[in-house]
């Protein structure tokens, strides 16, 4: 009994204060939560504006609700905020910042967009803004940097060339050089040679082209225009471009680009020299489109077509044209595969080249005839032309020749023509009969110890005794008489070696034109002089003797 006592003591009684029924069953909806909502009380401002006490437009708190006299309710904290000072909002609208005025060398522009940009300024650039040439060639410069560089030019009034050959000019690069062409005034020569431009940054930097009057001279060589970027200059040209010397050379172009620039030179042809070398325009019909342009233009002096593969008939026909030009000077068609019909084409039109100073034709299939034919046209006075190049082609010894008289005229005595090598006929080298025949007499001569007959000497005194020709039978007879004994086949054929004057009775042999060719083979074996003749004695007078001498 005591330990259970014990037990129940030990044990605390726990007041139970509330009990959780769980339950799996949900309650009904009326009990749900969300349902009981409370509706809003009206609002108070709209009872108080009812009431009079409230107006929404007044901007003032009711009074009614301040513990503050109506002479403190202005400078209550909460109704009358203190006054904020104007950060310059006015002054930026009503009185603006006064324009920064640069002067018109662009210089000080220059460092000024160059420190904005956090850009390192380009100290030949900077310096040549005060020059009539920048000078940038192979430079290197940073594609970010031509922005600056542009915009300055835009103030420049003394720069006139502009040279960034092999530079790297992205498409941002060639729409501000675009944007600058719109207000420069002063550059005459833009030199974009290597620079990559390609179409996308032709289609910027050809845009506003039309609207500059000032450049005249434009290099864009190696510079991977194709088709595409050439017709965009078209359309420049077409606008209203005024350019007169134009360079598209290693450009990739096909036949569409002659034909889009033959377009544009329908209704603006300057162009003096057009440089379209080292591209791939095959087309017949797009050359002669625009050499047919080019005969019109009254400025054209120069046209480079070199490395085009050229050929046929219609190339000639279309350069027959162009040379109806009497303006243009110099033209070079060197490394194309004109020969025969348009060599003949070429021809025929230099009388019509009043001015016409170089003509090239290097590298080109020629054969002698043809180079023959073009320098045959300078005998005539007419032609005026100064330097015919020929390199590389083959021509022979009429061509030299021709060449030597050409020269000897006064009106041709500073006319240049160059050619490659000089073919020379074809003549057989054999062995003199000549040299034959006397070897053998030489020998026959020599045959006998005894009595040795020098040949040579023999013929000199026969010739010295009487030099007139002689008949065969008549010379044989001499030669054997002294002591040569000679066979009469022997004899015969140095009589046809050496044949003298024609005679229908009897052969003669020429003894001065067997003397002539002795003297060449055995030049050391003369004659001895011939004595003079010795005086004849004066005649001895006989007296007689006799007794009465005195």
């Amino acid at each position: 009994m005591s330990s259970e006592i014990s037990i129940a003591e030990a044990t605390p009684e726990v007041e139970v204060i509330f009990e959780n029924e769980i339950s799996s069953e949900e309650p009904p909806m009326e009990e749900w939560s969300s349902i009981q909502l409370e509706l809003p009380q009206e609002n108070i401002k709209r009872l108080k504006y009812d009431q009079g006490l409230y107006d929404p437009g007044s901007g003032e708190i009711c009074a009614e609700y301040l513990p503050l006299s109506a002479s403190s309710v202005f400078r209550h904290v909460y109704y009358n905020y203190p006054g904020i000072k104007d950060p310059g909002i006015v002054g930026a609208i009503l009185m603006p910042e006064s324009r920064i005025i640069y002067p018109d060398d662009g210089q000080e522009f220059y460092l000024t967009l160059c420190n904005e940009m956090n850009l390192c300024p380009v100290r030949s650039f900077y310096r040549g803004l005060l020059d009539d040439k920048i000078d940038l060639k192979y430079y290197g410069v940073d594609p970010k940097g031509l922005r600056p560089m542009a915009m300055s030019l835009k103030l420049n009034r003394f720069v006139t060339v502009l040279d960034l050959t092999d530079n790297w000019i992205n498409e941002d690069g060639c729409f501000h050089l675009g944007e600058m062409l719109i207000d420069n005034i002063s550059l005459r020569e833009l030199n974009l040679t290597g620079c990559r431009i390609g179409s996308t940054g032709a289609r910027r930097l050809f845009h506003n082209l039309h609207l500059n009057q000032a450049l005249k001279s434009l290099n864009l060589s190696r510079n991977d225009l194709g088709d595409t970027g050439v017709e965009l200059l078209a359309k420049a040209i077409f606008k209203g471009a005024d350019l007169r010397q134009l360079n598209l050379s290693f450009n990739k172009l096909s036949g569409k680009s002659p034909l889009a620039l033959a377009e544009a030179f329908e209704t603006n042809n300057k162009l003096s020299h057009l440089n379209m070398s080292w591209n791939s325009m095959l087309s017949p019909n797009a050359i002669f489109a625009l050499c047919t342009q080019l005969s019109l233009n009254s400025s054209l002096e120069e046209l480079d077509l070199s490395w085009n593969s050229l050929s046929g008939s219609r190339i000639g026909l279309a350069i027959k044209i162009l040379l109806s030009n009497p303006k243009i000077r110099n033209l070079y068609l060197s490394n194309n595969k004109l020969e025969g019909p348009v060599i003949k084409s070429i021809s025929v039109s230099l009388g019509k080249a009043k001015n016409l100073d170089t003509l090239d034709l290097s590298f080109n299939p020629l054969t002698t005839k043809d180079a023959i034919l073009l320098l045959e046209r300078l005998r005539e006075r007419r032609v005026k032309l100064k330097r015919l190049l020929l390199d590389n082609i083959i021509v022979d010894e009429e061509f030299v020749s021709l060449h030597k008289e050409i020269l000897s005229y006064k009106f041709r005595s500073e006319t240049v023509v160059t050619w490659g090598m000089v073919r020379k006929k074809f003549s057989p080298v054999g062995t003199d009969i000549r040299e034959i025949v006397f070897n053998r007499c030489e020998a026959i001569c020599n045959k006998s110890k005894k009595k040795r007959v020098d040949i040579a000497l023999v013929i000199q005194q026969m010739y010295r005794d009487d030099p007139e020709p002689m008949s065969v039978k008549t010379f044989a007879q001499r030669i054997r008489a002294n002591g040569a004994q000679l066979d009469d086949d022997l004899i015969e054929e140095m009589a046809n070696r050496f044949p003298g004057p024609k005679s229908d009775k009897i052969k003669l042999i020429s003894l001065p034109a067997v003397i002539e060719y002795l003297k060449r083979k055995w030049p050391e074996r003369k004659l001895p002089p011939t004595p003079p003749p010795e005086p004849e004695p004066e005649p001895v007078i006989k007296t007689k003797k006799g007794k009465n001498k005195k």
